[in-house]
């Protein structure tokens, strides 16, 4: 999932760009806004998956220290 919203946040950069060189001012601002919402989204999903495994690693530490 995090490659898709790389990929997309990509994507609307080089479009936006695209968009200015065409004077397109106002379409680009929101071309770009939704880059930096994909980005964010990327972002959001990596952290989730530090989270979960800062969560496992806690879970299996309790376990361990339980079992001594």
């Amino acid at each position: 999932m995090k490659l898709f919203w790389t990929i997309i946040a990509c994507a609307c950069v080089i479009a936006a760009v695209f968009m200015v060189v065409r004077g397109r001012l106002e379409t680009a601002f929101v071309i770009a806004t939704f880059g930096v919402v994909a980005w964010f989204l990327n972002y959001r999903a990596q952290m989730s998956e530090v989270v979960a495994a800062a969560d496992l690693e806690e879970v299996n530490q309790r376990e361990d220290s339980d079992e001594d």
